[in-house]
């Protein structure tokens, strides 16, 4: 539990305080017990000499005997000299010490409650000071000063309640960011995808007006318009999944189902996904590695975003080219790597090459740039990391590796 250092200090101070007090009051008794007890004591010695002096006959033992005798006198003599035994003080020397021990009691009883309320009035002072501080630092805060001086912090109670609210201001500062930067971010996604969808709908419905406005087109052009349509759909429509699979992973509402499956399994799924483009394009795909080997994943997104490396690799290689998948395991990591022999990638464009919508120079014309973000998305979701070499003219490798 934290400390409450001012109230400790405080309690403190007090329990010093009462401390001092009671052992001045007892030295003060003392003192009184010490005055009164002495000056009775002389005047009794002058009564016993004179009574000597008068009766020289009376003994030690006797005026002892009279002195400790606890019977009480029936006869009250002092009365007639205007004493009462019970109220007033027989020796005028204890009446004016106890006036002054009296006026003594007093001063230090006030001063014991003065230093009491001294006390208590300057913890409540810095405990009020500390209230006004925090009440400022909450205004400060509501003007969108959000910074702390750690410096002044103690660990009472009412900086604890400061260092709170700090926390808590920048839990809602980082949310209320957050949510400036998903609206930032979906804007920017709605403003990308009306610009990828432009171009390839705006190419769809010249092709569909010509074929209208022209119903005597021949037979090979109306066809061509016709596979040039559909290869545009196409797109819109990879375009589309991407896009919906991509926001369900800033939504966090993706959820993986891990299990071991075999790594030769999951590349050969993958390279049967992208089998008719790499035959029109004669691309040969050659797998490598340990068939014993195995992978700790969901099976169904990775697959996918192995698809989506390869489709690149394919997009990028030559015709009758050649793509290298090799895999290998060791204690730390699962790693599948994917060589093709094409162009390559330019070296200022290997930086963005995983960001949305991002096309290189040397992409093709049919690329929209979002494979390989969400590629890169679904391999680290499943506790992966993905790294690219290219070389200009002799190829790009992407190295994907699943820690274990």
């Amino acid at each position: 539990m934290k400390n409450k250092t001012e109230l400790k200090k405080a309690f403190i101070v007090s329990v010093i305080i009462i401390a001092s007090f009671f052992i001045l009051f007892a030295i003060l008794y003392q003192i009184q017990y010490q005055t009164y007890t002495k000056h009775f004591n002389e005047k009794l010695n002058v009564i016993i000499v004179k009574l000597q002096e008068k009766y020289p006959n009376l003994t030690s033992n006797d005026i002892m005997s009279i002195l400790n005798s606890t019977e009480e006198a029936e006869i009250d003599l002092l009365r007639q000299y205007g004493i009462d035994l019970k109220q007033d003080a027989i020796l005028l020397k204890n009446n004016n010490a106890h006036q002054n021990f009296l006026l003594t009691n007093l001063i230090l009883l006030s001063g014991f409650g003065i230093s009491l309320l001294f006390v208590f009035t300057l913890y409540n002072h810095k405990k009020n000071k500390k209230l006004v501080e925090i009440t400022n630092y909450i205004e400060q805060i509501n003007h969108g000063n959000y910074s702390l001086d750690i410096d002044d912090n103690t660990e009472d109670e009412l900086s604890i309640l400061k260092n709170e609210i700090y926390k808590t201001t920048i839990m809602l500062k980082e949310v209320a960011e957050n949510a400036r930067n998903q609206e930032i971010s979906l804007k920017n996604s709605l403003e990308d995808i009306s610009h990828q969808l432009k171009t390839p709908l705006t190419s769809i419905m010249i092709m569909l007006d010509n074929m209208i406005d022209n119903p005597e087109m021949d037979k090979q052009t109306r066809e061509e318009f016709i596979k040039d349509s559909k290869k545009e759909i196409t797109n819109i429509h990879f375009l589309v999944q991407a896009l919906l699979k991509l926001s369900k992973f800033d939504a966090g509402t993706i959820q993986y189902r891990n299990q071991i499956i075999n790594v030769k399994d999951l590349i050969e799924e993958a390279t049967q996904k992208v089998s008719v483009l790499s035959d029109l394009k004669n691309v040969t795909i050659q797998i490598q590695g340990n068939d014993e080997d195995t992978i700790c994943c969901d099976d169904k997104w990775q697959v996918e975003a192995i698809t989506n490396l390869l489709k690149n690799a394919i997009e990028y290689s030559e015709n009758a080219g050649k793509i290298e998948v090799n895999y290998i395991q060791n204690k730390l990591y699962t790693q599948i790597k994917i060589k093709d022999y094409g162009k390559g990638i330019e070296s200022n464009d290997l930086p963005h090459i995983f960001e949305r919508f991002y096309k290189g120079i040397n992409s093709s014309k049919d690329s929209v740039g979002i494979g390989l973000a969400l590629a890169k998305k679904i391999i680290e979701k499943n506790n992966g990391r993905i790294f690219v070499e290219s070389e200009l003219g002799k190829g790009t490798t992407f190295i994907v590796r699943y820690f274990r």
